[in-house]
């Protein structure tokens, strides 16, 4: 059952919030003095580890990405690779060439890491079996179209041995000999092609590549990417790169993983205030006062204009005003009233 002298009482509080958030300055300086005080506040006074991690585990491994975000990313690689600007933009106009130049430095100088990878390249047996049928077949596409052709000084005499018996040295001795040699030398031409890559690919030489290699692409305008890049396949391309996303966020591994950074994080931040994790992530006094409170004032006023703020604050207010302990306080300050106008 509504009061009368408390409704009023609502509407006039109503009245008062609505007068004071539709001044520019309240939202503003109400924002500035709550970051005042947030910023003061250490990491572990307001959370602990394991609300953190909770959270993180529920929306980042616990939570699969909606189809609609898969559709947008693909959208969004889709819309980045036709843009327009890329027709007049080159690769050394968003690569600088400086760092370009430590990158090809920083990877020519570890020697040690090169010389590691090649030597795993080099020792698979798919490169030595590949390696061995280029051979074999440079040997024999040699000997077919030189020797069979008599482009060899001398081989004129020998083909008059007769044409028949020398296809039949050619065709099948020959080929089987380089054939078992090269299947039998398999350990020795892996080291002997890492010799020369290595001999090949020292660090000045590695260096030279990049540097050359640069100045061959730096410039082609970005537009170029779309001839390595089939725009049309993009949907099946991030379709495929969410599928394994979808089985690693579900593995213990990355699970194990994401506890012990973020623990890691904690542990490292946990007594330190809050303005020194904000300004880890480039958030300061002038980003909140100038930017983001800014920001908050279109909200407030939308807020007011549809009438949910005073919706929402006469919810409060009517649970505060129709509370027991509020209408004993108000039937003793009746009574206190007329009292003092019995007296008077």
């Amino acid at each position: 059952m509504s009061h009368p002298q408390i409704e009023q009482l609502i509407d006039a509080h109503l009245a008062f919030l609505t007068d004071c958030f539709a001044q520019d300055n309240t939202v503003h300086d109400e924002f500035l003095a709550f970051y005042q005080w947030f910023k003061q506040q250490a990491l572990q006074d307001i959370w602990q580890f394991p609300d953190i991690f909770a959270l993180l585990k529920a929306q980042i491994l616990q939570r699969p990405a909606s189809d609609s975000l898969i559709q947008q990313i693909s959208t969004h690689i889709h819309f980045a690779l036709c843009h327009p600007l890329n027709h007049d933009t080159t690769v050394q106009d968003i690569l600088p060439v400086l760092t370009i130049d430590k990158i090809a430095r920083y990877v020519a100088d570890k020697s040690q890491h090169r010389q590691k990878l090649i030597q795993r390249i080099v020792q698979q047996p798919a490169f030595t079996t590949m390696l061995s049928q280029v051979i074999h077949q440079s040997i024999q596409e040699y000997i077919d179209n030189t020797i069979v052709n008599k482009k060899v000084p001398g081989v004129g005499r020998f083909m008059k041995m007769g044409k028949s018996v020398f296809e039949s040295v050619t065709d099948s001795n020959i080929d089987d000999t380089v054939r078992n040699y090269l299947q039998k030398n398999l350990l020795r031409i892996s080291e002997l092609s890492e010799k020369i890559i290595n001999q090949h690919l020292d660090d000045e030489r590695l260096y030279h590549l990049q540097a050359s290699l640069w100045h061959k692409i730096k410039g082609l305008p970005l537009s170029t990417l779309q001839d390595y890049i089939c725009l049309e396949d993009l949907p099946h391309t991030v379709a495929l790169g969410h599928e394994i996303w979808d089985y690693l966020r579900q593995s213990e591994y990355l699970a194990q993983q994401l506890h012990d950074g973020a623990y890691t994080w904690y542990v490292r931040n946990q007594e330190k205030p809050m303005a020194s994790i904000l300004n880890d992530l480039n958030i300061d006094d002038n980003l909140v006062a100038e930017q983001l409170s800014p920001l908050l004032q279109p909200i407030f006023a939308q807020m007011l204009q549809q009438s949910y703020l005073q919706q929402r604050a006469r919810h409060y207010l009517s649970q505060f005003y129709y509370a027991e302990s509020t209408l004993d306080l108000l039937s003793q300050l009746d009574l206190t009233a007329r009292d003092q106008q019995h007296s008077s």
